[in-house]
């Protein structure tokens, strides 16, 4: 008997402890990576303008990492998030969406003006060398490696889409295929916290 009331009360004591409200969000919420330093970095255009994140202040920026000659994961993202786009309707007017290349080699400048923007005509792609390219990844936590077929190469890299709030927090990262529906529900809840 005093083990099952050791057992009732200790359950008890569990009940009642705080529990976390869930967040509104279907994005996982990573800014607790960001808490010392800003999240932030220095990228090229295609038109060779310096592009950094607080460029877009004011707008919800919608980051993914890829490149051009992705077979599947980084079209298939790219085409979902012009369904995005367009489910937003007016409020698209708002969100900024970048494609940051982990291919300088073979994404040049040129490319990335035709490839991106044929998903949407407001993506924007961004580049830097090998090593920049490497320090904006490693901010994000994205993995990438090259792997040599048949005279040419693949990259295999971590996929998800960033989603940033108008002041540059708080970040989200959505999962690689989340429904158009959710990612708009999560932007147009970042564009409302931002009033």
């Amino acid at each position: 008997m005093g083990n099952l009331l050791l057992l009732l009360f200790m359950t008890l004591l569990i009940g009642c402890e705080k529990s976390k409200l869930p967040t509104p969000f279907q994005a996982i919420d990573v800014s607790w990576r960001y808490i010392e330093k800003p999240v932030d970095f220095n990228l090229t255009d295609p038109n060779g303008k310096t592009r950094r994140l607080s460029d877009f202040k004011g707008k919800v920026v919608v980051l993914f990492f890829g490149y051009t000659h992705c077979p599947e994961i980084c079209p298939t993202t790219l085409a979902d998030l012009a369904q995005v786009m367009r489910l937003l309707d007016k409020d698209a007017e708002k969100v900024q969406v970048l494609f940051v290349t982990l291919d300088p080699e073979r994404d040049t400048p040129k490319l990335l003006a035709e490839y991106v923007p044929s998903f949407h005509p407001s993506f924007l792609g961004l580049y830097g060398d090998a090593q920049t390219t490497a320090q904006v990844a490693k901010t994000f936590g994205v993995s990438y490696e090259k792997r040599v077929e048949k005279g040419s190469y693949t990259l295999d890299h971590s996929d998800g889409t960033y989603l940033i709030g108008t002041r540059g927090k708080p970040v989200l990262l959505s999962p690689y295929n989340q429904r158009a529906e959710l990612l708009v529900q999560d932007i147009k809840l970042l564009l409302q916290t931002a009033h």
